[in-house]
């Protein structure tokens, strides 16, 4: 138990610091803050948050989107004004002496947060593992130095931390919570007034500026190529932010098929017959929704450069169903593998294979009962109890 945790007896106040890196940090943050607060109804919570946790009840200090880059080129072209970024934090949450520091993904900005705050008797916890496990294993240290507990979404992580004396514990997935087992895909299409009997390919081609920037114009190509052989076909492509749909629009210009919606990535995903989706959380989404898909993944050339000359990369997959399986249950391309026409024949495969997609779902439903847990209240009693806090 930390010093600052302790001070809190049972009945009284707790305070929480947050920082919450884009859109999926945000929404785990938010169901996160309702499980706690059902625990302890006089809580305050503060620190980095999106629109869905400040709807939650925690008052932001900074915006979530701040936190959305990715890969090790791309933190160090932001390093400077993440840097003072952080300072701020620091004095913030050292002046506000939360009892309870939770960082929610963003491992790059966080973990160097947490290592501050922890020396200062907060108790500190990392909601979401770094994919250590995959790359950069050498992270684990630094992960030990700076957090009293990990929270891992996925089943397979927490022997990795066991193995390195760093305390973790598997809390399951919110989204397996929040998306149904046997999502209606009729419901989905009459929301989205899609006839029943349509072809449909849900094109979500990431939630960050910078990831888009670098999938985006590939993906709209896909659906071009598609398009001039199954001119039937239909196109819906949900757009995480108003930045990502700019962009995005940009690079669709010329496919006027694609059908462009603010959010709604649950319907369009349970409304279609395949997905092309960027590698990460959207990937899980497709999953627990039941729908073949084909992920495509790029980094910056210097990202890859150095990751491939140092060897950091340990995982033979980076779709997050091929992780949970163990095996290619998905086509995943990477890097200069992702050009329109590898995309678009590996969608029209997926969409030409009933007998696949018939696999595929019960796979997919049998991971979804697996991570369908209670996810975010197992999480607050995992800090709570780490805390040495009663509820």
């Amino acid at each position: 138990m930390s010093a600052a945790a302790g001070e809190r007896a049972a009945g009284g106040k707790l305070r929480i610091g947050f920082v919450a890196g884009e859109s999926s940090g945000d929404q785990l943050g938010a169901a996160l803050i309702d499980a706690l607060r059902a625990r302890v109804p006089q809580l305050e919570c503060f620190g980095v948050a999106g629109p869905r946790m400040i709807a939650a009840g925690c008052e932001a200090w900074a915006n979530a989107e701040e936190l959305a880059v990715m890969g090790l080129a791309e933190v160090l072209r932001h390093l400077p004004r993440l840097l003072r970024l952080r300072r701020r934090l620091v004095a913030r949450f050292v002046a506000a002496r939360p009892q309870i520091f939770v960082g929610i993904d963003a491992p790059e900005f966080n973990l160097g947060l947490a290592v501050r705050l922890k020396a200062r008797g907060i108790c500190t916890v990392q909601y979401v593992s770094p994919q250590v496990w995959a790359w950069r294993q050498g992270r684990v240290r630094t992960i030990g130095r700076a957090c009293d507990l990990v929270l891992c979404l996925l089943p397979f992580e927490t022997s990795f931390y066991e193995s390195h004396g760093v305390r973790a514990v598997f809390v399951c997935h919110p989204l397996a919570d929040q998306i149904a087992l046997d999502p209606d895909r009729g419901a989905a299409r009459r929301a989205l007034q899609i006839p029943e009997d349509a072809q449909v390919i849900a094109i979500l081609p990431g939630s960050r500026v910078s990831e888009v920037a670098r999938l985006g114009a590939d993906f709209a190509g896909a659906a071009a190529w598609i398009a001039a052989q199954r001119p039937a076909v239909q196109f819906i492509s949900p757009m995480a932010t108003r930045a990502v749909r700019e962009v995005f629009e940009r690079q669709s210009a010329g496919v006027l098929r694609i059908r462009l919606t603010d959010g709604g990535a649950r319907e369009a995903l349970a409304a279609c017959n395949v997905a092309l989706v960027a590698s990460g959380t959207a990937t899980l989404e497709t999953l627990l929704s039941k729908r073949p898909m084909v992920v495509a993944y790029r980094l910056s050339a210097a990202t890859v450069f150095v990751a491939r000359r140092l060897a950091l990369v340990k995982s033979p997959y980076m779709a997050l169903p091929n992780l949970l399986a163990g095996r290619p249950l998905v086509p995943e391309f990477f890097q200069d593998e992702v050009t329109p026409e590898a995309l678009g024949s590996a969608l029209l495969r997926e969409l030409d294979d009933p007998a696949r997609t018939a696999t595929l779902v019960a796979e997919f439903r049998r991971m979804h009962v697996e991570l369908r847990t209670s996810a975010a209240e197992r999480a607050a009693n995992a800090i709570l109890e780490c805390a040495g806090i009663r509820a």
